[in-house]
């Protein structure tokens, strides 16, 4: 009968509501619209064209999977994949791809045993307001610091209405 008491008690304990500090189990997460992703990729795509670039460009969400693709009219087909690559590397380590080029040079580097990461300039975290919502690769300039500088352009479309809370 004794026994009964303390089972029926630890049930009723496991039962009873979550206190005020066990209830943040769960976080929010800030996600990019479709609308806004695509925003980026297509500043990213107008500022290399004004530089008579063709480029891919990838915008990630912050799990990394992809959110946009675009490929400019004669970029080639390996674009997308680098471009791919170079964001989710940005959003994977929440840093610009070329503040890590010389970083993982060594075999013994996490950047030699992952598959699709890639530590040349091109891709960057999209950040504002302290929050960070994806990424965004570029792929096609004749250098990394065009691809970055493409894909910069591309954040700084939307970055102000981040900020202001419009998307």
């Amino acid at each position: 009968m004794y026994r009964m008491f303390i089972m029926a008690g630890i049930a009723l304990s496991m039962a009873s509501p979550l206190s005020a500090e066990d209830q943040a189990l769960s976080i929010s997460v800030q996600r990019l619209t479709m609308e806004a992703a695509l925003k980026v990729a297509q500043g990213a795509v107008a500022a290399c064209r004004e530089k008579g670039i063709q480029i891919g460009v990838t915008v990630v969400d912050r799990s990394g999977h992809p959110q946009v693709t675009l490929r400019d009219t004669i970029a080639p087909d390996l674009t997308l994949t680098i471009s791919r690559q170079k964001a989710y590397t940005a959003i994977s380590f929440s840093a610009t791809t070329s503040s890590m080029e010389k970083r993982f040079t060594t075999p013994a580097g996490v950047g030699a045993k992952v598959d699709n990461l890639v530590m040349s300039a091109g891709g960057i975290p999209i950040e504002a307001g302290g929050v960070t919502y994806g990424a965004v690769g570029v792929s096609g300039a004749p250098g990394g610091e065009i691809d970055e500088e493409c894909a910069q352009a591309g954040v700084d479309a939307i970055k102000m209405d981040l900020e202001m809370g419009d998307f």
